[in-house]
């Protein structure tokens, strides 16, 4: 057995237990709507959160294929892994890539232990997926920032620590400059977070209003100014993880559990189904292999996020085709995923955006 190998077994072994004794329950879309800190925590004592970051910040010094074998784990037995996957995916990464040293060491053990919760302050009620059109205003002050502003659609923005926040702290004729990335106190004074409860009466969305809203000088993330580069590398972990593959991995299986009540012609396309997953898998490999290079993979990471959510819409398709007619519960996986399922083509990015970012990545 390869290292790779026992380390996948190892994550099968902890879900697995963890299901067994009642702890969680396998949810689609479990990385935006299932929260259990306390799994999370359970997955950074093995090492599992920070795995490619360096010791010296509480991470493993693993690889990206190593982490992409945990991550496809984790959202294969839908874990409840919300809590971190924000802050291990692609926060904790671009304060790697480019925050201080002194905003590193603050910040990046805490998301490694599983005690940090991030969440993502970019859209905005007039931006929808144009994020160079945010209007949340930083104005220098002394010792830091005044934030003004209002962010919508941000998970977990109630339960959160920090609040990574994009804002525009200049005013340029090119809507892409002047931004600039900030890592937000969530506690900070003139936050206020209200709940938007989606289709399946489930609260991890809110918004979020910022007034007069202090930031230190030393949260700020890269080079005042450039945050539109950083965070177009930043989408890059965003849009290239299995998360845009296997959010709908649970109804997925209980289909391939089925598989012997379905006739020859769904079997057919069931086939077809687990014969695009592997593709779409081999593109996660991918970019997981350009990241270990130290690249920005943005087309190959587009690329794999509108193949993914045609891929995870088609398996929601093709199980309300198959299942028995009837009314489905809100709590059974295809009924959640169903709801679920608007925000596939919008969350990362609409289609239409990524289908702007491959033709402009063409013609450079």
């Amino acid at each position: 057995m390869t290292e790779r190998t026992e380390l996948r077994h190892r994550v099968r072994d902890l879900c697995r237990g963890w299901r067994d004794e009642g702890r969680y329950r396998p949810r689609p879309d479990a990385w935006l709507r299932s929260f259990d800190q306390d799994f999370s925590r359970e997955l950074a004592r093995h090492g599992w959160i920070g795995m490619t970051w360096p010791r010296r910040v509480g991470g493993a010094e693993r690889s990206n294929a190593d982490r992409l074998v945990v991550t496809e784990e984790l959202l294969r037995a839908g874990a409840p892994v919300a809590a971190h996957w924000i802050g291990d995916r692609q926060i904790g990464p671009s304060i790697l890539r480019h925050g201080t040293p002194e905003l590193q060491r603050e910040v990046l053990p805490g998301i490694a232990s599983g005690d940090h919760v991030l969440c993502l302050g970019m859209s905005e009620p007039d931006a929808g997926s144009d994020l160079a059109a945010v209007r949340t205003t930083a104005r220098r002050t002394a010792g830091g920032w005044r934030v003004d502003g209002r962010k919508i659609w941000t998970s977990h923005a109630h339960r959160a620590t920090h609040c990574y926040l994009l804002a525009r702290t200049e005013r340029t004729e090119r809507k892409h400059e002047g931004l600039t990335e900030f890592l937000v106190d969530a506690d900070s004074p003139g936050i206020t977070v209200t709940p938007i409860v989606d289709m399946a009466a489930s609260h991890h969305f809110n918004e979020v209003v910022f007034e007069d809203v202090f930031v230190p000088a030393g949260r700020v993330i890269g080079v005042e100014g450039r945050g539109w580069r950083q965070v177009t590398e930043q989408l890059a972990h965003e849009r290239g993880g299995p998360e845009r593959v296997l959010s709908t991995y649970p109804v997925l299986a209980e289909l391939l559990d089925a598989r012997t009540e379905l006739d020859e012609g769904l079997l057919v396309e069931l086939g077809e189904l687990v014969a695009r997953l592997g593709a779409l898998r081999a593109m996660c490999v991918r970019v997981a292999e350009a990241l270990d290079t130290g690249t920005a993979p943005i087309r190959e990471a587009a690329t794999l996020k509108y193949l993914g959510t045609e891929f995870e819409r088609d398996v929601l398709e093709f199980a309300r085709g198959a299942a028995v007619p009837g009314v489905l519960a809100p709590d059974d996986p295809l009924g959640e995923a169903i709801l679920a399922a608007p925000g596939f083509s919008i969350r990362g990015g609409s289609s239409e955006v990524l289908l702007s970012i491959l033709a402009k990545q063409e013609a450079l």
